[in-house]
């Protein structure tokens, strides 16, 4: 029997400073990544203020997915 062949699948770009990612409602801009922990700005598109915040790295990559965020 002939072998099928596999669907690709992308590697998920890693989060590192510096990135900014696109969803539908707002952006998100990494300014510095750890170990386990990251530092992130979020806000609407063409907003003067971003609030800034910290998050583990695993959750911030399953938030992304589900908003099915484009790295700009």
């Amino acid at each position: 029997m002939p072998k099928k062949a596999s669907a690709q699948r992308t590697q998920p770009q890693p989060l590192a400073a510096g990135q900014v990612w696109r969803m539908a409602e707002a952006n998100l801009q990494v300014t510095s990544v750890g170990k386990l922990m990251m530092n992130y700005k979020m806000g609407k598109p063409g907003a003067a203020r971003l609030t800034s915040s910290i998050g583990s790295i695993k959750a911030m990559e399953k938030f992304l997915k589900a908003h099915k965020a484009v790295l700009v």
